[in-house]
């Protein structure tokens, strides 16, 4: 019995010690002791990404109604984070190329550098032209069906070099993926690039075959290609280059011709990116492709954008939440965004910047893992682009005084890719006033990363509530803030 006994005790305490070890090791994030650094950028202020506060937390067990908070639960995380990041266009390249050697370098880590910018991991490039580059062109030459004449040599006067300068900026690391926005003329039912068109059945493996051998040429130059989305925007017909594919048509090319070639071609690891387009139509276009096994088993995931407003209304965020809800299995990327009908009167327009943190805020809390500006660079009348489709970027280049221009929009992207880094999982946050907006992240480092939003015309305080433990924030009116603890 005493040997029984014995027995029982060293197994207890061996459980014990397992339990405590196991504890230790999936420790749950604690405020207690922390310091919270916070960085604010405001209208009407200098504040831009400016360290303004370090706080300590002490005790609030319970907040009162009249005690506005953001409350943050570190036991309760959701999806990984893939990174934030800008489109690597032919126009921004070609701007690029206008600057001058000191210009080009301060652009490079006002992006691309986390101590000196705001430290861009993600990027998107275009397969051969969109509307914003001076021209329309292909890989290949007018019929060529068998890609025989398949080059990248147009990418090499300035998309090529700009993205391999980003990049290097970046620590040597990015994640990039590529979009076309029209097949050539000869392989579409209008046989032009521009103003919609379909894909034709008879190219339907020429034109998969050309994604392959992109993707080869890209990594051939030393630039890894991370994934392709089918089509950019395939539900619109514009002025550009586009190509319409119905839900049908893109589930169908995706499960019979793109994922085959992609796997037999070698490049089945490679992340396929559906949709492509605004967040109005994105439940439907889910359902018909995630909804069919065949067509899902190649699909990463579903791209976005944020331009249903254009029939008036706001940004439609639950159908975000509901893809995400139906297909958690699948991933969603914000893949465009940019604001719209350039006018530089309005470079520091407000409301431009706040635009970025609403819907960045809430396509990260329903689900969303990267988010992708446009343009990362255009000139002082919003292009170049070939149809006159003029828009604003987060910096701008004079090119007639050689200077750049920050606006809003740059330091409101900042506020989230300079502090939330690559695998960072979300982290449950509500607030108690609908005036803030919030969303939280932890780093792997371990550092947790709380953004709050104030989108009204006063001064907000509020408490930053983690469990038990609460500090007390001022947020100016029209203002960001990072909070880093």
């Amino acid at each position: 019995m005493k040997k029984i006994t014995t027995t029982l005790v060293v197994l207890s305490s061996f459980f014990v010690f397992a339990q405590q070890k196991s504890k230790s090791k999936n420790q749950s994030f604690s405020s207690i002791g922390k310091t919270v650094t916070v960085y604010t950028t405001a209208e009407s202020t200098n504040l831009r990404l400016t360290k303004t506060d370090n706080l300590t937390f002490s005790e609030l067990i319970q907040p009162t109604e009249t005690q506005i908070c953001v409350f943050v639960n570190p036991d309760k995380t959701f999806q990984s984070f893939l990174g934030i990041g800008g489109a690597v266009t032919d126009a921004s390249a070609e701007v690029f190329a206008k600057l001058s050697s000191d210009k080009k370098q301060e652009f490079l880590n006002a992006y691309y550098s986390q101590d000196k910018g705001i430290g861009y991991s993600l990027m998107r490039t275009t397969i051969h032209s969109s509307d914003f580059a001076s021209g329309s062109y292909t890989y290949v030459k007018e019929g060529d069906t068998e890609l025989k004449t398949f080059s990248i040599e147009h990418d090499r006067e300035f998309k090529i070099p700009l993205i391999k300068k980003a990049t290097e900026t970046a620590g040597g690391k990015m994640t990039l993926y590529a979009s076309p926005w029209s097949p050539p003329a000869f392989m579409k039912s209008n046989k032009g690039m521009l103003k919609g068109g379909t894909l034709l059945p008879e190219y339907f493996q020429s034109w998969a075959m050309y994604y392959t051998k992109f993707v080869k040429a890209y990594e051939k130059e030393g630039i890894p290609i991370w994934g392709i989305s089918i089509q950019n925007e395939p539900m619109a017909v514009q002025t550009w280059e586009s190509c319409v594919f119905t839900a049908e048509a893109e589930r169908d090319f995706l499960k019979n011709f793109l994922g085959p070639t992609m796997k037999k071609e070698g490049l089945g690891a490679k992340k396929i990116i559906v949709w492509d387009h605004n967040r109005d139509l994105m439940v439907q276009r889910a359902n018909t492709i995630f909804g069919d096994p065949e067509a899902a088993k190649y699909a990463w995931g579903m791209g976005f954008h944020w331009y249903e407003i254009w029939a008036g209304g706001s940004p439609m965020f639950d159908n975000v939440a509901r893809v995400h809800e139906a297909y958690p299995d699948k991933n969603l990327l914000f893949t465009e965004g940019c604001v719209e009908k350039f006018d530089a009167k309005y470079y520091q327009l407000w409301a431009n910047g706040e635009r970025y943190g609403n819907s960045m805020i809430n396509d990260f809390n329903n689900g969303t893992v990267g988010w992708t500006d446009w343009n990362i660079l255009l000139d002082e009348k919003g292009g170049p682009n070939h149809v006159g489709n003029f828009c604003f970027a987060p910096i701008h280049a004079d090119t007639t005084t050689g200077d750049l221009i920050y606006t809003p929009s740059y330091y409101y992207i900042g506020h989230f890719s300079k502090f939330i880094r690559p695998e960072a999982k979300r982290v449950s946050t509500a607030v108690s006033r609908s005036s803030l907006l919030s969303t939280s992240f932890l780093n792997k480092d371990g550092k947790m990363v709380t953004v709050v939003m104030n989108q009204s015309e006063a001064s907000v305080i509020y408490n930053l509530c983690v469990g038990t433990q609460a500090t007390q924030i001022t947020i100016l009116p029209n203002a960001i803030q990072t909070l880093v603890y």
